[in-house]
């Protein structure tokens, strides 16, 4: 069974920085970050589909990076020029099955998900 921990949230400018983490433990087939807005849906951001292929959400792209230190089995999102449209509670998401691989960023393949950490941009 796979356990997800985050870490990393919390506040800054307009145009910072943060990194989260993630701890994984279990085996994965996909393994990625989603965010859920106030009283929005929980979207897909950035995810690892086996260990080098990457797939992003067109509003983080260029700004966003995901990695996997395999090492220690965490994975990381580097968020770069961060906007308050930014602010969500971010997710770690998995998915130990096949069903990410049609649709890397679909909320529906994800079966296993952490606690959420959150990320609050001020202009």
């Amino acid at each position: 069974q796979v356990q997800l921990v985050e870490s990393g949230g919390g506040s800054v400018q307009t145009g910072g920085s943060l990194r989260l983490s993630c701890e994984v433990s279990g085996y994965t087939t996909c393994v990625g970050w989603f965010r859920q807005a106030l009283d929005k849906e929980r979207l897909g951001v950035a995810v690892l589909v086996g260990h080098a292929t990457r797939r992003y959400a067109d509003s983080v792209k260029d700004r966003f990076t995901i990695s996997r230190d395999k090492t220690k089995d965490i994975v990381y999102l580097e968020m770069n020029s961060l906007k308050p449209e930014d602010t969500a509670m971010y997710y770690c998401a998995a998915d130990p099955g096949d069903q990410c691989l049609s649709s890397p960023l679909a909320r529906p393949a994800y079966s296993a998900w952490g606690q959420g950490t959150l990320v609050t941009v001020s202009s």
